[in-house]
């Protein structure tokens, strides 16, 4: 019996069922939910529905919550701050919490120093802002992006965004000057090679892009995920990070890092590119920054950081007061109980447990990650590759009639994706491995794979 999942209701439970329909009579049709539950409460890695059911969560608000939900220490944070004030907009009347979180976290980032922050509120707008940065300082007006990445649902970082549905279809025209190159995503090369023997040459793209499409000197920046979140959690080798950060910096092109799943120690590293000794010239943060409160970071080299002037870039909620002090808990409290630490030593577990199930699951074609983002892509023929995209729907449900919530990405819908807090506990995350490895049997078991 597990020890820390309680599902006592089919799913979703009478409260949950009734509170589902209003949201399906009130709010937009396109904020369709995954987990056919209504949250009442969550702790740690544990969330409860109104109903009385505990899931362990492998979402993690998306990859917001590395130190877990409801964290004491934030929260007490964050009614002491509700008590003083709530906004003024920095520019107008400043408060200390946003420039001691700029000083904190200038000393974090890995870019050459000396460096700068500007603060706004979601993924998408430290996006759209380090895009008018880059430009802006470069004086250039192109951007290169990789193929399936994922830099937000604004114009900007849509046009910045590969994958077309549900992301872009039929909201073009997008940004213009936008030029892609194929990402290290070795379980399907676009290269047809294999790693190591292929001496990475699918980095040496970016070269035959400036050579063939965009010349450097009209190329403002290269825009990075370290591993790619929505595309599949495609983690590429260690040394192709570096190599596409060695061929911006022969060809004079600023490169910005997207840190924005993958940061606050997510990867086993405070920061994701830690891993290939890389230093950007930019570094766009948000999700964990300040565990759920909206606020998002573009870091870099200080004289990039002030190529704009007076007003060219903020807002009215940019830096917000609530989310600084959440985000210097967080900070806090990374450091003080090691939470990239714990996040290697459990995902390397995580990662191990998921490669022994791809030797009894034949619907697991690929079990890859890096720190605590880890994923296992589902394939109808492990020769073919095709791939299983109803099957992990299936898996996702089966999952979470258990009590253990994953979430699913990939450019195909076919990678079942975890992004557990870095605070749950060895025995939640066992528990949680161990429910989806009796779920996907199922699906085996129903779709007829034979193990």
């Amino acid at each position: 019996m597990p020890k820390y999942a309680k599902v006592l209701t089919a799913l979703p439970g009478p409260k949950s069922k009734e509170a589902l329909e209003r949201a399906d009579r009130y709010v937009a049709s396109a904020f369709k939910v995954l987990a056919p539950v209504m949250i009442d409460h969550g702790e740690g890695a544990l969330v409860t529905d109104i109903d009385g059911n505990t899931y362990i969560d492998f979402t993690g608000g998306i990859g917001a919550l590395n130190v877990g939900h409801h964290h004491p220490q934030v929260t007490k944070a964050l009614h002491e701050q509700i008590d003083r004030f709530l906004h003024t907009d920095f520019t107008v009347i400043p408060y200390e919490s946003l420039v001691e979180l700029a000083e904190k976290l200038v000393k974090k980032v890995p870019v050459e120093q000396p460096v700068k922050c500007a603060f706004f509120n979601s993924g998408a707008e430290a996006v759209e802002n380090a895009v008018k940065i880059a430009k802006v300082y470069s004086k250039r007006h192109a951007m290169i992006a990789f193929e399936g990445a994922f830099h937000g649902r604004t114009l900007m970082a849509m046009s910045l965004t590969s994958k077309s549905k549900p992301y872009k279809q039929g909201f073009g025209p997008f940004a213009p000057e936008v030029y892609r190159v194929p990402y290290a995503y070795c379980y399907r090369c676009p290269l047809k090679s294999n790693y190591p023997e292929c001496g990475i040459g699918c980095a040496d793209l970016l070269q035959r892009t400036f050579d063939l499409f965009i010349p450097a000197e009209d190329t403002a920046a290269v825009i990075i995920e370290a591993v790619q979140g929505e595309g599949g959690f495609v983690v590429p080798p260690v040394e192709y990070i570096s190599r596409i950060a060695e061929i911006c910096r022969k060809n004079g092109v600023l490169l910005i890092m997207d840190e924005i799943q993958t940061g606050f120690g997510r990867t086993g590293r405070m920061f994701a590119c830690e891993h290939s000794n890389v230093k950007p010239d930019i570094v766009t943060m948000a999700k964990s920054i300040a565990a759920g409160i909206p606020l998002s970071a573009v870091a870099g080299r200080a004289e990039v950081m002030d190529g704009p002037g007076d007003s060219r870039i903020g807002g009215t909620y940019v830096g917000n007061p609530v989310g600084c002090v959440a985000a210097l808990q967080v900070l806090d409290i990374i450091e003080k109980d090691n939470l990239p630490g714990k996040a290697d030593r459990l995902g390397s577990h995580m990662l191990a447990r998921l490669k022994e199930m791809k030797e009894r699951h034949p619907l697991i074609g690929d079990a890859r990650g890096r720190g605590l983002m880890v994923a296992i892509e589902l394939v109808k023929d492990r020769k073919t590759k095709e791939p299983a995209a109803k099957e992990a729907s299936m898996v996702l449900m089966r999952s979470m009639r258990k009590g253990v919530i994953p979430l699913k990405c990939g450019l195909y819908g076919n990678v079942v994706r975890m992004l557990a807090s870095l605070v749950i506990t060895d025995d939640q995350l066992n528990e949680g491995l161990d429910l989806l490895d009796q779920a996907i049997g199922e699906v085996e078991k129903e779709t007829g794979m034979k193990s």
